[in-house]
């Protein structure tokens, strides 16, 4: 396996703004030969999710930063094809951190190499084990178990036409609660209403778009999954009704101001929290790894039965990964997003 050949992302600066081809550098190196306690796995999908843009910044965060002139940290799924590790056997298919690069040695003795064998046969398509079934429909599940939305309550939902917010506005729907959501654009508000069945869904690029928000919450708001922070999240706490619940999952608005620009902008209505007695929660989906196995095998039976609908934007060749990160944190894409490394 020695003459295989490893393309592969290196964190080279810490990005200001959109990240570059300076930040991030292309390269192409020799896989070198395993040793005992090693696998090695050939990547097939890579996730490409807003917290890449988090761990190439040194800020404060759940995890360690990235460090400078390493490979770029990322989620995938991919394919034992040679092993000296019993618990990852040849021809497994695997979900873990991959890193972005086309091939990763997976170490026993690394804490950041813990992979997880997949069912044999496959319950689904590759990608849904980074989406739907994978830490993005996790995140869902627990969000909106968290903020525990019941009947006739209405459930705002940021980025609703993106991977988690698409998934946790059909789990608030089937709980009995009044879902609204806000995407970019016209064409992603259809989707989300058609596709995945929320109430209504307001256009954030629109010029009244505080307007139809109010409009579309006229009882107000109980619950908040939030994705996105800044001005979208300032007016929803203007909305908030008595004992509201806000399950924070992400500030996606915010990241890339990280190391650069003047700062995130963060939030004004704060003391709407405290004149409502509303309550906010932030988790991580990693913090709940002992659950994943139940929560994934729920979401298996509801997406095989038809009641549970996920979507992918699937990009061609990990030579893409960086331009597609910056696209998916200016919101142009729908549903999960991942990069197809192996080519057909």
């Amino acid at each position: 396996m020695s003459t295989l050949t490893n393309r592969l992302y290196r964190l080279r600066s810490r990005p200001e703004g959109e990240v570059t081809a300076e930040n991030l550098e292309w390269l192409e190196e020799t896989v070198p030969e395993l040793r005992e306690g090693q696998a090695l796995i050939r990547t097939h999908y890579l996730s490409v999710d807003p917290t890449n843009r988090v761990w190439m910044s040194a800020m404060r965060s759940y995890i360690p930063p990235v460090e400078l002139d390493a490979v770029m940290r990322g989620a995938g799924v991919g394919q034992v094809v040679e092993s000296r590790r019993d618990d990852l056997p040849v021809g497994s298919f695997v979900v873990g951190l991959t890193g972005w690069q086309d091939y990763c040695i997976a170490d026993s003795a690394s804490d950041d190499m813990s992979f997880t064998v997949l069912p044999d046969p496959l319950p689904a398509p590759l990608p849904a084990f980074v989406g739907v079934l994978g830490h993005t429909g996790i995140s869902a599940y627990l969000g909106v178990e968290f903020a525990a939305p019941g009947p006739g309550e209405t459930f705002f939902v940021s980025a609703a036409a993106g991977a988690v917010g698409s998934i946790a506005g059909q789990l608030a729907k089937r709980r009995g609660a009044r879902v609204v959501g806000i995407a970019g654009g016209a064409e992603k508000c259809r989707y989300v209403v058609e596709e995945f069945g929320f109430d209504a869904c307001i256009d954030r690029h629109s010029d009244d778009w505080k307007k139809q928000l109010d409009d579309a919450t006229p009882d107000g708001i109980d619950i908040d999954f939030e994705n996105v922070g800044g001005e979208i999240m300032d007016h929803v706490l203007s909305r908030l009704n008595f004992g509201a619940r806000i399950t924070l999952c992400g500030l996606v608005s915010e990241y890339n101001e990280y190391n650069g620009g003047s700062g995130p902008r963060g939030i004004r209505n704060v003391s709407q929290l405290l004149m409502q007695r509303a309550s906010l929660r932030g988790f991580i989906v990693f913090d709940h790894v002992d659950r994943y196995g139940d929560i994934i095998g729920q979401l298996s039976q509801d997406l095989a039965g038809g009641v549970l609908h996920s979507d992918e934007t699937v990009v061609d060749g990990l030579e893409q990964a960086r331009q597609t990160l910056n696209r998916s944190l200016a919101g142009e894409n729908k549903g999960k997003v991942v990069v197809k490394v192996v080519p057909s």
